[in-house]
């Protein structure tokens, strides 16, 4: 019964998000002023230096927000900004917008100048930050920051990289960050590879360490029947999508040497020089070993027409058929236990790298403050917070003795409405009520002492520890281009990176021969390939040295 429940309550979510309403056309009364664009707008005799409340007369703003499915359908009923409203003084109205149809709703606002004061979770890249920033929407941050942002402030000195990875090449920073704090391994890997120890014990196989072991655990998982129900209806290997599966492959065919924020360009150790992965001899090495894992039904089929319908993956997941799976965690999404970490698989030329490793700033453009707001100060002050200790308690664990217990020692965890809910709810479905973290991007800091999410179980913390060995020297930040620059990037990247992307779909799957791999190598080059990196490495002499 308790799965039947949680079936028909992630379907109900589903349908509820597509159903959000987005962006209104009222800006909430606020009038865009030539100072607000220079971070430079008045009202700050109406903000408190420092402590609470932040204004001393009451503030309503909107803020245009991206939904991720595991959140709530109405934020504003969320107990952490209904208290938040009440320390601050400001009431915020966030309008929730599924991310699915975020991206293209955001520039919309935009561009037609129907936009609020703010836009949280706003999922910007740098060529975003940089083109609407440039064109005075946004407002710049730098003196803001300095003056009214002391935890953002304290971290950009403690860690160069941060700054760095959010000035953008005008000198401005436009943007609050989504930071993963450095020394947790866990979180700045995301998404792990797991597999089901009960059945590889079954199997009486050892943990595999090779490509080739892991291939051989994945066809037993299909010939024999482990749940034992007289079906075949195991699932060698699942994920949210064939584009998760391909980026976790790369490394262990010696690509993507400079982490998970550049799939398609890294470092050639042969020549020192940049390289384009997706049209190198690894890259067709890896995709024949995929193409052969998929050929032989070894991958999930349903992982190419359900990309985008994450809650069926879930459910299907919580049948307990998945021989192996690649996602945050089996325990959090789908209530499934008994899964493992699968360490750095060695290849077939000997490369073991664990490239799906993410730079501290991990989304540059998590939180942007548009011209039209009239409070620029209290705004900042107001995302600040949760940039400290205190904020970043409350902003993950919620509040004291109702969704969270504080421990002698000073450490805290979560109740057992939360681990062991008596409703039979997930981990992420019992926070609703409380947070709004779940689903990721947001602005803040990913700190191992108060997320207690997926990547902070015992299981994300051990299979972390597996792959440290093997994690690249190097990780690049985003790197961020001129206006000149990034015009003629975007439309590169936009014709390149789709086209990549099909191909590599159809040589995973076999609808395009491998006899075809010198064709798509010469339709990438006169898509532009030299003028791309010429772009890149422009950029990687700004940003990645």
């Amino acid at each position: 019964m308790k799965m039947k429940k949680w079936t028909a309550m992630m379907l109900t979510t589903a349908v509820s998000a597509v159903l959000v309403a987005g962006c209104g056309g009222d800006s909430g009364g606020a009038g865009g002023g030539g100072d607000a664009k220079s971070g430079a707008a008045g009202g700050g005799d109406k903000v408190n230096a420092s402590g609470f409340p932040i204004v001393k007369e009451p503030v309503s703003m909107k803020f245009l927000t991206a939904k991720a499915p595991t959140t709530a359908n109405n934020w504003n009923e969320t107990m952490l900004w209904q208290e938040y409203a009440k320390m601050t003084n400001m009431n915020i109205d966030f309008q929730l917008v599924p991310f699915d149809a975020f991206t293209e709703k955001r520039n919309l606002a935009l561009s037609s100048g129907d936009y609020p004061d703010a836009i949280y979770l706003a999922r910007m890249s740098t060529d975003d930050l940089m083109k609407y920033g440039s064109q005075g929407i946004l407002i710049k941050l730098n003196d803001l920051i300095d003056k009214h942002a002391p935890n953002l402030k304290k971290l950009m000195e403690q860690y160069p990289e941060i700054k760095k990875g959010i000035t953008m090449p005008d000198g401005n920073i436009y943007s609050f960050p989504n930071l993963l704090a450095p020394e947790f391994t866990s979180v700045r890997m995301g998404a792990k590879m797991w597999i089901k120890k009960e059945w590889l014990d079954a199997l009486q196989m050892k943990e595999p360490t090779t490509t080739e072991e892991f291939y051989n655990y994945l066809k037993a998982v299909k010939n024999t029947d482990l749940n034992k129900n007289g079906k075949a209806d195991e699932v060698p290997l699942s994920g949210n999508k064939l584009k998760d599966l391909v980026n976790y492959f790369k490394g262990f065919f010696g690509l993507q040497n400079r982490g998970a924020n550049h799939p398609n360009v890294d470092v050639d150790p042969a020549t020192n020089q940049l390289r384009f992965i997706p049209t190198d001899d690894r890259y067709k090495e890896m995709l024949q070993y995929l193409s052969k894992l998929y050929a032989e039904g070894l991958i999930d089929k349903d992982i190419l027409p359900n990309e985008k319908e994450q809650n069926k993956f879930y459910a299907k997941g919580a049948e307990g058929v998945f021989g192996a799976v690649r996602v945050t965690s089996p325990f959090t999404l789908m209530k499934q236990e008994g899964y493992v970490g699968l360490p750095s698989l060695q290849g077939p030329r000997g490369d073991k790298l664990y490239s799906e490793f993410k730079p501290a700033v991990s989304g540059p453009g998590a939180f942007v403050i548009t011209d039209k707001n009239k409070n620029p100060e209290a705004t900042v002050r107001w995302m600040d917070y949760f940039y400290g200790e205190e904020g970043n308690k409350m902003f993950f664990m919620g509040f004291k003795d109702k969704s969270y217990i504080e421990k002698p020692d000073g450490s805290v965890e979560y109740t057992d409405e939360i681990t062991k809910n008596p409703q039979g709810l997930t981990f992420e479905q019992a926070l609703v009520k409380y947070v709004t973290w779940p689903g990721g991007g947001y602005p803040g800091i990913v700190r191992q002492q108060y997320f207690k999410g997926a990547e902070s179980l015992p299981e994300s913390i051990e299979a972390a520890k597996k792959v440290e060995a093997n994690l690249p020297k190097e990780v690049w930040p985003s790197f961020s281009y001129t206006d000149q620059e990034s015009e003629r990037m975007i439309a590169l990247n936009t014709d390149i990176t789709t086209y990549v992307d099909e191909m590599t779909t159809k040589f995973i799957t076999g609808a395009a021969p491998f006899s075809d791999w010198d064709k798509y190598v010469a339709a990438i080059k006169k898509m532009g390939l030299d003028e791309y990196m010429k772009l890149y490495k422009a950029a990687f002499e700004r940003n990645g040295k």
